[in-house]
């Protein structure tokens, strides 16, 4: 058996219906759409969601939940990131873009202690965790909250 003889079991394709192709087929003329009305138009039919008059289930169901307008959208990177970062490199917000840690619109970057730090940098972020703070002075860099 090769790949270019295998066919389907007998019985288990069919053909789809080929609708508005003349009357012998049984769907010409208008096609399965009836005579008249609002279906049997070009671009008939109602919008999504319209229940004919009844009140539609989005406007049925209860709502829940809000949205902070005042939210702050804070960036947080890791101290393993910054492992990439040479010795004596002052890190802002502009090397955190360059290096694309940091993406997009944001008010502010947020320093966290996820692994270990080896060289001594100078880091210049909004806010910062103690356990960061403390492993970036163990390893001889400086924090500068700005």
């Amino acid at each position: 058996m090769k790949l270019n003889e295998l066919s389907p079991a007998p019985g288990a394709h069919k053909n789809r219906k080929r609708i508005g192709r003349g009357v012998g087929s049984g769907t010409g003329k208008t096609a399965g759409r009836g005579s008249k009305g609002q279906n049997s138009r070009s671009g008939g039919g109602v919008r999504p969601g319209y229940e004919g008059g009844q009140m539609p289930i989005h406007r049925r169901l209860p709502k829940r939940g809000f949205t902070n307008i005042f939210k702050k959208n804070i960036a947080v990177i890791n101290l393993k990131d910054l492992e990439r970062f040479d010795t004596d490199v002052v890190v802002n917000e502009a090397e955190l873009v360059k290096a694309g840690l940091v993406k997009g619109k944001r008010d502010g970057i947020k320093l966290l202690g996820n692994g270990e730090l080896k060289n001594p940098l100078t880091i210049q972020v909004n806010m910062v965790s103690t356990s960061a703070r403390e492993k970036v002075e163990a390893a001889g860099g400086k924090i500068e909250v700005i």
